[in-house]
């Protein structure tokens, strides 16, 4: 059965955001999270039983593998703190997902700077419109 009101999946959603973030910045213990976490979005399902967490993850590939890892493993733990937080009356399942996005974004920005910077390729490079 959907909710009643239509914007309170985006509430709750935005509300998880917070928390997430929150307890990712001070409440987080497991060593493994050591790369530098951003919680850039959150999905609920229509019934709020389900929230994806979208997070951007600074740092190496072993850092980022870890810290999913940690994330993975804290997931259990963070879904009862956000229930007593917001006062649902079923805490969502968290599941993290790695957002791309902000590294795709980076690689993009150091592709078009390289291209900025290059000599057009049909002109020499002595070529001068004097």
């Amino acid at each position: 059965m959907p909710p009643r009101d239509p914007h309170r999946v985006d509430r709750v959603s935005a509300a998880v955001r917070e928390e997430v973030a929150a307890f990712l910045a001070r409440d987080a213990k497991d060593p493994r999270i050591t790369g530098f976490v951003t919680v850039t979005a959150v999905e609920m399902t229509r019934d709020l039983r389900h929230a994806n967490v979208f997070v951007s993850i600074m740092g190496s590939e072993a850092e980022l593998a870890a810290t999913l890892a940690g994330l993975a493993s804290v997931a259990v733990h963070l879904r009862a703190k956000v229930g007593r937080a917001l006062r649902l009356q079923f805490a969502p399942e968290i599941h993290f997902k790695l957002d791309e996005s902000v590294s795709r974004a980076a690689r993009i920005e150091t592709l078009l700077a390289g291209i900025r910077e290059a000599p057009p390729a049909d002109r020499a490079p002595d070529d001068r419109d004097d």
